[in-house]
């Protein structure tokens, strides 16, 4: 489970999209302020998610071969199927010149509560999926799960924790910084975004094999 979670939070917090809408918050007006309420909204929904299975496992993972445990494999098994589909398919069609969403243009303006909204929104949800699917397997009678689940959550969380952090106590160095990896973003999106779902939905699909025939 702590491997899969790796791997997950990592596909998480590098995701081009969420990170490309967070500089732009930063960078408006109270931009602190609303990065904050952009990642207490993030947090939420991935602790909100984790408690929920938890509640339904009642924090024991089911018996191997179950029915339960069987079909949360062919979860993660569908889930990582349709990233690679998703990734390929993007691949194929190579990268094109893009313009930013016009939603985007407007996130200079969004009050604190609709940054909140977007850090809900904006959630990569497959591999969110994937990762509450991960948490199935949670036995929550060891300390050490505790650990690998708020571990997760921060590792989910890392790149924006670290753009809050240096707009927190670097603004004017962090303002530049952050002008230059959104553009680095911009022109590598298409290459991330292809990335990132053919290693995930790769990785997801060869452990839920593995898994199911072992």
């Amino acid at each position: 489970m702590v491997l899969d979670l790796v791997v997950i939070g990592v596909a998480i917090t590098l995701g081009p999209l969420h990170n490309t809408a967070f500089i732009l918050l930063l960078s408006a007006p109270k931009g602190v302020r609303k990065g904050l309420a952009f990642i207490l909204a993030w947090l939420a929904c991935l602790v909100l998610l984790i408690a929920v299975v938890v509640l339904l496992t009642g924090g024991r993972p089911p018996p191997h071969k179950s029915a339960p445990s069987t079909a949360v494999l062919v979860l993660k098994l569908l889930l990582g199927l349709g990233m690679v589909f998703y990734g390929e398919r993007k691949r194929r069609r190579g990268s094109r010149p893009r313009q930013s969403p016009k939603w985007m243009a407007r996130l200079d303006h969004v009050s604190v509560w609709a940054a909140a909204g977007f850090g809900v929104l904006l959630q990569p949800w497959g591999a969110v999926a994937a990762g509450a699917a991960t948490v199935v397997e949670a036995n929550m009678s060891s300390a050490a799960t505790y650990f690998a689940l708020t571990g997760y959550c921060l590792l989910a969380t890392s790149s924006l924790l670290a753009m809050e952090l240096h707009a927190t106590f670097r603004p004017l160095t962090a303002q530049v910084r952050l002008r230059k990896l959104r553009a680095w973003i911009d022109g590598h999106q298409d290459q991330a975004i292809v990335s990132i779902s053919l290693a995930l939905g790769l990785w997801l699909m060869a452990k839920s094999i593995y898994q199911l025939v072992g």
